[in-house]
């Protein structure tokens, strides 16, 4: 079996070897075909997103001799292989992979299971968004994108990320571990420090470790960043949370978190 990774940097594991691709364009391709994997992407679509306007003459041409190569490779890996994992279409290409062989997928997938999980043990479900994120070793494509469906995908999957994180931190504060992921969430809110509900998380978490004067200070920290870097006030939703940590609002202890509104 072949195993993708993307969530990082782009690696191709085999159970003999690991390939990095370093070339620009052979890592684009795959790369390209990876976000778009089982579905046909569209010739016209590829030469874009490697080459942009600046293609070469005859670009069909070396696009399926950029295919080819890698048709070469892909079949080395996997010399028993019953089919063939690129295949060309008279549209475009394709690249077969199931869903357990890409990181990205699992994601995916075992995200859309926890989400749809409701009254699941929530100790179980931080060890298991602790395991997805751990998928993660780098930013998204390696943090490269070379056209606008690889920028998208990236985007995509850092949403997905940011996601989960959520997931985990409400996990946490329903498992009473508030203390422990006070860090943990200022860690995250380095990377994304306009994340409205990193903020109102590390707020509960705050006041429920009987920090509330810490709690009130996070709201106006955000308040001044928001003021001087956006020239925006806190949402209405955020500035709920300011009159409850004044009022003690007992939605403050709820499990699960609340959303105040």
């Amino acid at each position: 079996m072949i195993r993708f990774n993307i969530l990082g940097d782009f690696e191709i594991l085999t159970a003999a070897y690991v390939i990095r691709p370093r070339g620009s364009l052979e890592q684009a391709l795959l790369t390209t075909l990876l976000v778009n994997y089982r579905k046909v992407v569209p010739t016209g679509s590829l030469i874009e997103e490697l080459w942009g306007g600046r293609h070469p003459a005859r670009v069909e041409n070396a696009l399926q001799a950029h295919v080819s190569r890698w048709r070469r490779r892909l079949a080395a890996m996997e010399p028993e292989a019953a089919r063939p994992r690129l295949v060309t279409h008279p549209a475009g290409y394709q690249l077969m992979v199931d869903d357990d062989e890409l990181d990205a997928a699992v994601l995916v997938d075992r995200l859309d299971r926890i989400r749809g999980q409701h009254g699941a043990d929530p100790r179980q479900t931080a060890v298991e968004l602790r395991g997805l994120l751990g998928l993660w070793r780098g930013p998204a494509l390696g943090g490269l994108a070379w056209g606008p469906i690889t920028r998208a995908a990236a985007h995509r999957l850092e949403e997905l990320r940011i996601g989960a994180w959520e997931l985990l931190f409400d996990a946490e504060l329903r498992n009473g571990s508030h203390q422990q992921i006070i860090s943990e969430i200022q860690e995250v809110l380095v990377r994304h420090s306009f994340n409205e509900r990193f903020w109102q998380q590390f707020i509960v978490a705050l006041y429920r470790s009987g920090r509330q004067v810490d709690a009130l200070n996070v709201y106006r920290q955000l308040r001044r960043r928001l003021t001087e870097e956006l020239g925006l006030e806190p949402s209405p939703a955020m500035r709920y949370y300011e009159r409850a940590i004044l009022e003690q609002d007992p939605r403050l202890n709820a499990d699960p978190p609340a959303v105040l509104t």
